[in-house]
């Protein structure tokens, strides 16, 4: 069982990236994935655009020593709601069913929940899970998917199943 592994959180909010808010969703993220033996390699804050999104979970998934991305914001109805695109133009498979938990947990609290269009999926054996850009959703959203990343990374690095992300050997 993989031991620690190697986050990013990017952040998607036009207002936190001109500093106008602080990030408390990407905080929760931190403080989440610390607690489950996780180490947040990389974190930024970024306006909700399209290409920078797509260009950054691209430069993230190209690199090595990264196991998995956390997105949080831009996964909603908004006109700037821009992170499940970027997403979906960038992975190569998705794991529908970690969003689909997620949109299942979240009807429990609120219908709201159904208007999500969280993504979820791989790129180069890199995770990529979106969250929602409110810190009590992120709370509720990774705290239903985090108790099976650390078996889905095991899987991704070949540490548990047959198909070895070669990348993550050379670590």
């Amino acid at each position: 069982m993989m031991q620690s592994f190697r986050v990013a959180i990017l952040t998607a909010s036009d207002k936190g990236a001109r500093g106008e808010r602080q990030d408390e969703s990407g905080l929760v993220i931190r403080e989440m994935v610390e607690a489950a033996g996780g180490r947040v390699a990389i974190y930024e804050v970024v306006p909700d655009e399209f290409t920078v999104l797509r260009d950054k979970l691209l430069s993230y998934t190209d690199e090595p020593q990264l196991h998995l991305v956390l997105t949080t914001g831009g996964t909603g109805l908004s006109p700037r709601d821009n992170t499940p695109d970027a997403t979906l133009a960038v992975i190569e498979k998705q794991v529908p069913g970690m969003a689909e938990a997620m949109r299942a947990f979240g009807l429990q609290k609120t219908p709201h929940a159904m208007l999500s269009r969280a993504v979820c999926g791989i790129r180069n054996g890199t995770l990529i899970v979106n969250l929602p850009g409110s810190p009590r959703a992120v709370r509720e959203n990774l705290g239903v998917v985090l108790p099976a990343i650390p078996h889905a990374l095991d899987v991704l690095c070949g540490q548990s199943g047959e198909c070895a992300n070669l990348r993550n050997n050379d670590a």
